[in-house]
């Protein structure tokens, strides 16, 4: 086992994610460049996954936990949320298994290929990033933001320029989502005026006061 690696696995941090702050800790005698020749070895080794510059997960075997998707995305891109598809088939409103995390943010748009998935970032820009955003336990031990479906489908028109009220209507959620319209009206819409404040984009608070109205009727 590499060094890096053995005094990593000694800490046992959460899901086996650590960052550069924690190797410069662990081998604070160690010169700069000797701790990044170390890390490289380790990543060479295949024991530890490089994430994204400065960014590490212990490899499988080398880790007693296990890191949820949600709680990567959270890591790898902040401020951020999970949200489009992947919030919609969280809360079981659309079928197919989304083989991607899509996730919004209020930073510049990103999107990172990792050896343990693939994660998008869009930019949405909000006065209250956290408008229709729930911190839920995803996997029994971690927390993670995720958006509200009322949240992920604003974010959804919001990114999808070409769809509007007027023009798609309710279709564009039951015939191009593949949404039950019985689920549709599960959904809560407590949160609608903050997340319409919040968004300020017309076209986005225009489809979903239409969709309110529409499953209220």
């Amino acid at each position: 086992m590499q060094t890096v690696t053995e005094l990593v696995f000694r800490l046992s941090p959460p899901g086996g994610i650590f960052d550069e702050t924690v190797i410069r800790n662990i081998l604070a005698n160690r010169s700069e460049a000797a701790r990044k020749v170390l890390a490289h070895r380790a990543v060479a080794a295949g024991e530890i996954i490089r994430l994204r510059p400065g960014l590490f997960l212990l490899a499988p075997e080398f880790r007693k936990t296990h890191p949820h998707p949600f709680v990567v995305a959270a890591i790898l891109h902040s401020p951020s949320h999970v949200s489009l598809e992947s919030a919609l088939a969280h809360h079981g409103l659309i079928p197919e298994a989304v083989f991607q995390v899509s996730s919004v943010t209020s930073s510049r748009s990103r999107m990172f290929k990792t050896p343990v998935g693939v994660f998008s970032f869009v930019r949405v820009p909000a006065a209250n990033p956290r408008a229709g955003v729930q911190a839920l336990k995803v996997d029994g031990r971690s927390w993670a933001f995720v958006a509200t479906p009322l949240r992920a489908v604003a974010d959804l028109i919001y990114t999808r320029k070409d769809v509007s009220w007027t023009k798609d209507g309710l279709a564009f959620l039951t015939e191009s989502m593949r949404i039950e319209r019985d689920d549709l009206e599960g959904i809560s819409f407590v949160s609608l005026d903050e997340v319409c404040e919040s968004l300020r984009s017309r076209r986005t608070t225009d489809y979903l006061r239409g969709l309110y109205r529409e499953l209220k009727k």
